[in-house]
């Protein structure tokens, strides 16, 4: 198949570029690298299935020739990152997710959506399945990735149902592996980075709020399953152990043999207290479950960093 992946410069891209390629499929790579990064492009370009358009999804898209699948994982995607780009996170969500509908429209392709675990908010179900609706401030400071990632998935479901579209929803849980940008403001790159470097590790609150962490290949395996099933509702790929933030930053700190210290600062407006996905509908629709131990996938970023930081 020819697949167009956009944000396919960024973390989840870059391995979703990967795994495509070496599927035997044609890439086109479009991103304008607001937070993706150009050696993942340059490390991609090696492949000559690979093309790459550096472009804003957020204005019109045109691609020559047949396209199979548009895969939209075009946004910002950490608190570090939608909190200093707002409104570009806002108009991805909306004009960029219509832009590639339209596209797929136009080519008779399947559309794929990435969407997050952060349509639920600071959720009052848990673990949250599919069918619950989520718990979120749209006027908060998070609002501005939350609210585009649920108008994303609407207007998804509204091309499925009037144009009859081929599409897929995954809800993404937190995840982790290598080619994550270093202090990107996700736990565990930050954690890794600052074990490594031996400097102080900031827990928000007590850090009794809790997550759930998926390796990168994990996910990607969901998401080839998921694009091959033919389920057009969302789907929910993560993995569902459970750890509070102080068990992860003392598991990071124990794996890279950090002398580190942990230190406590406030909690961020609208913090989810509790994240843990109800994996039930992708074990029930194509047999798919986490197979990468948290420890073990913990230690193989670990093992990337210390590469990536120059032996740090």
């Amino acid at each position: 198949m020819r697949i167009l992946i956009a944000g396919g410069g960024g973390f989840l891209g870059y391995h979703l570029c990967t795994r495509m390629l070496a599927d035997g499929h044609e890439v086109v790579c479009v991103d304008n690298l607001i937070t993706g990064r150009r050696d993942n492009i340059e490390e991609l370009s090696h492949d000559k299935r690979f093309s790459f358009l550096e472009h804003n999804i957020s204005t019109p898209l045109f691609v020559d020739g047949d396209v199979d699948v548009v895969m939209n994982f075009a946004s910002p995607a950490s608190p570090i990152d939608y909190l200093a780009h707002p409104i570009p996170t806002l108009k991805v969500g909306a004009i960029g997710s219509w832009h590639t509908l339209g596209l797929a429209k136009a080519k008779g392709a399947t559309y794929f959506l990435a969407s997050t675990s952060e349509v639920y908010g600071d959720p009052q179900i848990h673990p949250q399945p599919e069918e619950y609706w989520g718990h979120v401030n749209p006027i908060g400071p998070r609002g501005v990735y939350d609210e585009a990632k649920r108008y994303a998935e609407a207007i998804t479901m509204a091309y499925h149902r009037f144009h009859g579209l081929d599409t897929r929803i995954v809800r993404i849980f937190n995840t982790y592996g290598p080619r994550m940008r270093p202090r990107d403001g996700r736990a565990v790159s930050t954690f890794i980075v600052q074990a490594l470097k031996g400097e102080p590790m900031p827990v928000h609150g007590d850090g009794s709020q809790t997550r759930s962490f998926c390796y990168v290949d994990d996910l990607i395996e969901g998401f080839v399953r998921l694009l091959a099933s033919g389920f057009h509702e969302p789907v929910n790929i993560g993995n569902p152990e459970e750890y509070t933030v102080l068990e992860l930053a003392q598991m990071v700190k124990d794996l890279t043999g950090s002398k580190s210290e942990i230190v406590f600062e406030p909690r961020p407006v609208d913090d989810p207290s509790v994240r843990r996905p109800d994996i039930t509908r992708a074990r029930d629709l194509f047999g798919w479950e986490p197979q990468i131990p948290v420890r073990e996938g913990l230690q193989r970023t670990i093992d990337w960093f210390r590469t990536d930081l120059g032996g740090a």
